[in-house]
């Protein structure tokens, strides 16, 4: 029997790998009917005991397009986790039911907890603060979709880069590719932890940290803006105090460059005005897109189908 393959950290995948799995993405764009198939009557099971839209749907709509069926819950209220059932013993009991597991989860860990007691592929759709490896694939995605590569290029992360999985796990991604700037947008409070900051100086990557959005626009090619995330806070004063920090609108847009991208994980509260929507470098929508189709293509791959 061969080794089950989860992923826990976009690190857990090789570089080689990220491009074969946007190389699949493409292919599904381009050749939708030839994968309407592809995993009939095979399960996918969402395990989510933390709140989502945008993740759960894309995972839900990846595997129907690939033909197969997806069994789950949405809430840890839902599941049995509400009588007191380990993440171990639910793991052990979906991995009877279904062939490859998506599962979120407030605590830092649980996903790699869980893919220990699995029997098959297990995928990390977000772990608290911790990593979210199916998004910064969607980012990567959306990247080379816009831009043609992966690299030579600056990007702006913007927002709460402190308690943002995404922008971890962007920023652990992308330094394994070359010639890129990064800009790091934040109020003080809520910057990039020093540990990361530790990686980009050994990377020996150019990077910079600056206070004003708009002193940093000018300059960028992609834009990563990202919420303030309320469930990350301690208390609600400090959230209260900082979550309109930072607020793109199309005004801010007129020093840009034509060809900038704006990317956005989602849900938006209002750090993007809505006047940007109809910009077309407004990239946040057809991100969330490209989500379902980079999620299709790792099902494929983690199930040994492609």
């Amino acid at each position: 029997m061969s080794e089950i393959k989860n992923l826990i950290n976009i690190t857990d995948l090789s570089v080689q790998e990220i491009d074969h799995l946007i190389e699949i993405a493409d292919d599904i764009i381009e050749h939708p009917e030839q994968y309407w198939d592809a995993c009939a009557h095979k399960k996918l099971a969402t395990l989510f005991f933390e709140p989502s839209t945008r993740t759960r749907l894309s995972f839900t709509a990846a595997m129907m397009e690939l033909g197969g069926n997806v069994l789950g819950f949405d809430q840890a209220a839902s599941s049995s986790t509400a009588k007191g059932e380990s993440v171990a013993d639910t793991i052990v009991m979906a991995s009877c039911y279904a062939d490859i597991i998506a599962m979120r989860h407030p605590k830092e860990g649980a996903p790699y907890v869980g893919a220990q007691y699995a029997s098959v592929p297990v995928i990390n759709a977000g772990d608290g603060g911790h990593f979210h490896p199916t998004q910064t694939l969607t980012d990567l995605m959306t990247i080379h979709r816009k831009k043609g590569k992966l690299g030579g290029f600056t990007i702006g992360l913007c927002g709460d880069l402190k308690f943002g999985r995404t922008v971890h796990s962007l920023i652990d991604a992308l330094l394994r590719y070359d010639d890129i700037r990064y800009v790091m947008v934040s109020p003080e409070e809520l910057e990039l932890p020093d540990y990361i900051k530790e990686t980009l100086n050994k990377a020996g990557v150019e990077w910079k940290e600056v206070r004003s959005l708009d002193e940093a626009i000018p300059e960028l090619d992609i834009l990563y803006m990202t919420r303030v995330q309320k469930e990350r806070f301690f208390n609600e004063e400090d959230y209260i105090r900082l979550k309109d920090s930072f607020i793109l609108s199309r005004k801010m847009l007129a020093p840009a460059k034509e060809d900038l991208s704006i990317l956005h994980p989602l849900p938006r509260v209002n750090e993007i005005a809505k006047d940007v929507d109809d910009d077309p470098r407004a990239c946040y929508f057809y991100q969330a897109l490209m989500g379902k189709y980079i999620r299709m293509a790792l099902i494929l791959y983690l199930l040994g189908m492609k």
